[in-house]
């Protein structure tokens, strides 16, 4: 397990944007993981999919890393933010824009605030 945490540890810091996901982005393979990759895609945000199907130990590992239960998880600059709900949240309520905007990731605040109208 320690390989994995400094596997887990590696690709947090050297991605400013990490989501470790069941699936990929372009194939997810549960529902929470599609609604959070879906927002990043739709908001054109760079980020570094991982899938945790593909690998036993990453999947046990990325909770144990972040202390918390569920996947999907999502990193930005080396910081856990959150699962499915809390990026929900966040989106529906501009934090993850703000996040998004102090952290320096580029992302289209045209597509956040379509969401945001089309969840209104």
């Amino acid at each position: 397990m320690t390989d994995a945490k400094s596997k887990i540890s590696e690709t947090v810091k050297s991605n400013d944007v990490v989501l470790f996901m069941k699936g990929t982005r372009d194939m997810p393979q549960c529902g929470f993981s599609s609604r959070v990759a879906g927002v990043l895609n739709f908001m054109g945000v760079e980020y570094s999919d991982v899938n945790v199907l593909a690998d036993e130990d990453i999947r046990q590992g990325i909770k144990d890393y972040s202390d918390w239960p569920t996947i999907p998880q999502l990193y930005v600059k080396g910081e856990f933010v959150g699962g499915c709900d809390i990026i929900t949240e966040m989106t529906l309520s501009g934090e993850l824009d703000t996040l998004f905007e102090q952290n320096e990731v580029s992302y289209d605040k045209a597509a956040a605030d379509k969401i945001r109208e089309a969840n209104a």
